[in-house]
This record gives structure tokens, C-alpha cells and sequence, in this order.
């Protein structure tokens, strides 16, 4: 089969000449909304509630005003909507003041609806809890994941004509190749290790949380902790792995009140409450192995069922990743 290279690095789809950074992913997005009617409506009806698309619809890319910055992508029909989207390629949002820069331009135009979007890594539940603003001088701010916006595409894909189709599939394995992202059948454990006792005030241990109530919370990405919910948890107690659970469903709650009435009300920095599936049991004696007391770790599913302690379950996991970044 022919074969194209670009700096020794192999070219699958037309996306990847553009390049990978912020700039080139913001591109590749204008070209597949202006080039699939599907993937715009999908979009659009994700947005701004529109659900049907004319041809009059306008979708500038990185268009300078004076004084109102530089948009990455904005889409406006007269007379109908006005959306200014602003995209960050990893697990970053916003400031303040660069989302303030659009008000003026949306105001100016005085479409009936009006909105900022911001692109980003981050999960719509950490970033709906971290953007500096919801709503900036009556214009609401929307996070949309890039997560969110590959299953528009996978929706649209189903109503698009031929062409269509392989453009927005192509979209998919550009960004399938610079994402990291968590796919629903994702391997990948967050380990973590739980105490014994109860901590003071509390009505329930750690251990009841997780073997009676099957549930478990944590702080949501800072010191350490995911900012996206894992699709598999571990727990670490009493000196060696005791279950593993797939994550059915999660929350965000700023008071532990509302997750688990045994925990006195108290607003707090934003929380993700995990609903654990069955437990799954390893079926020899994990032990813990060299890792800190309260540190916390990721490992394939696999190696948490054929080695000997969770810290060599660890870097094994953590060999097969470069080894596969290496040969990709």
C-alpha cells in the first residue's frame, strides 16, 4: 500500500498536514462544520438550539477586531444566532478576561441568541465548575468537551452523504492520534488507597462507603486527583488490593451532605461522587508493593490480575504505554 510521510512521521488523513497544535485542531474543526451541513447541525442543535442550517450561514476563523481579540471559530446567521467558540487543546480554560473580549463583538451584532463556547480537554463537569464565568454581561458561557464534540461527529456521520463521511471520519482519527482521552472500553485503574477508620464528625468509614454503599468520592483534579472520572476504581486497604469496580455513574456535588447523609453539611470545592458496579475480586493476594502509604496510582485492568503487587502492576502498565507511543 502507498504510503505518506511528513518529517518521518506517517500521514493518515488530510488533517494531519495542518499540524497538531491549538491553532491546527481549531482549523480542521472550521473545515469539517463548513464542509458537512450534518456536523454543523449536530453543533449548532448542541449549542444555540438551531436545528436546521441555511446556506447564509457565516463561520470565520481566527477574525481580528480591534480592541475584541481574535476569535478561534465563530458561526453567525444573521438575525438568528451569534456563537464565538474559543479552543484549548489539553486540560486548560479560559481566563476571564479572554472571554470577556467577545462580549462587545456578540453585543454589537444583537442576534436573539448569543453564546461563548469554550472547547477544552477538560470534562463539561470540571469545567462547568471552574470557568471563571457562567455568564458574562447577559451571554452565557457553554463548555463543550472534545469528547463531546467527537460523538457530534460520530452522530453526524449517520446522516451525511459519502463525501461527507470520509471528511468527518478522518476528523475522528486526526483527533483519535492527538487526544488523550478515556474511550468507553478504556483498561486503565485508578488505584487508590482508603483508611480503616471514620474520620472525625463523620457517621460511616471509608471501608462501609465503599463494601456497604459502594460509592466513593474525591476532589475534583487538584492535588493530584482526576479531572475526569476514570472508567475503573481500585481500592488499597490493609496492606493489599481489595476490589476492583467499573464506575456506573458519577456526579459533582459541593456538599458531601448530598451524597452521603452520614457526612455533616458543608460547602466545599467542587467533589466527584462515584456509583460502584459489583466488586471485582482479584483472585490471589495483590499486595501493595512499593508505593507511598497514600499514594494513589494507574495500572491496565490485566496486570492487577497477573502480578504479584500493585506497584509492579504499575510499571508494567506504565512500559507497554511508551513502548506504544513509541511504535505509533
Amino acid at each position: 500500500m502507498t504510503e505518506l510521510s511528513l518529517h518521518n512521521h506517517r500521514i493518515e488523513t488530510i488533517f494531519q498536514l495542518l499540524g497538531e497544535k491549538e491553532n491546527d485542531i481549531t482549523y480542521s474543526v472550521g473545515w469539517a462544520l463548513y464542509r458537512c451541513p450534518s456536523f454543523l447541525k449536530e453543533f449548532l442543535g448542541k449549542t444555540v438550539d438551531y436545528d436546521s442550517v441555511t446556506r447564509d450561514v457565516a463561520i470565520r476563523l481566527q477574525d481580528f477586531r480591534k480592541n475584541q481579540g481574535i476569535t478561534d471559530i465563530e458561526i453567525e446567521l444573521p438575525n438568528a444566532f451569534h456563537v464565538i467558540a474559543e479552543a484549548k487543546r489539553g486540560w486548560v480554560l479560559p481566563t476571564l478576561s479572554q472571554l470577556a473580549r467577545y462580549v462587545p463583538r456578540l453585543k454589537k451584532r444583537k442576534s436573539p441568541d448569543r453564546k461563548i463556547i469554550v472547547l477544552t480537554a477538560c470534562s463539561e463537569d470540571f469545567a462547568n465548575c471552574n470557568l471563571p464565568s457562567r455568564k458574562l454581561d447577559g451571554i452565557q458561557v457553554q463548555p463543550i468537551s472534545w469528547r463531546s464534540l467527537i460523538r457530534m461527529a460520530r452522530s453526524a456521520i449517520r446522516r451525511s452523504k459519502h463525501v461527507e463521511k470520509r471528511l468527518l471520519q478522518d476528523l475522528l482519527d486526526y483527533f483519535a492520534r492527538i487526544m488523550i482521552m478515556q474511550d468507553i472500553d478504556s483498561n486503565w485503574v485508578y488505584v487508590v488507597a482508603i483508611g480503616r477508620g471514620t474520620k472525625k464528625g463523620w457517621g460511616i468509614s471509608w471501608v462501609d462507603m465503599v463494601e456497604k454503599k459502594r460509592r466513593y468520592f474525591h476532589k475534583m483534579g487538584v492535588h493530584g486527583w482526576p479531572k475526569e472520572p476514570p472508567n475503573y476504581i481500585a481500592f488499597r486497604y490493609r496492606g493489599h488490593l481489595q476490589s476492583i469496580h467499573h464506575i456506573e455513574r458519577h456526579r459533582v456535588v459541593v456538599d458531601l451532605h448530598d451524597a452521603f447523609r452520614e457526612i455533616p453539611s458543608k460547602k466545599r470545592d467542587p467533589f466527584f461522587v462515584y456509583e460502584l458496579g459489583p466488586p471485582i475480586k482479584p483472585p490471589r493476594k495483590v499486595r501493595t508493593g512499593k508505593i507511598y502509604a497514600n499514594g494513589r496510582v494507574w495500572c491496565m485492568l490485566d496486570t492487577l490480575f497477573t502480578s504479584g503487587t500493585i506497584a509492579q502492576a504499575r510499571n508494567i502498565s506504565h512500559k507497554r504505554e511508551k513502548l506504544a507511543k513509541e511504535e505509533g
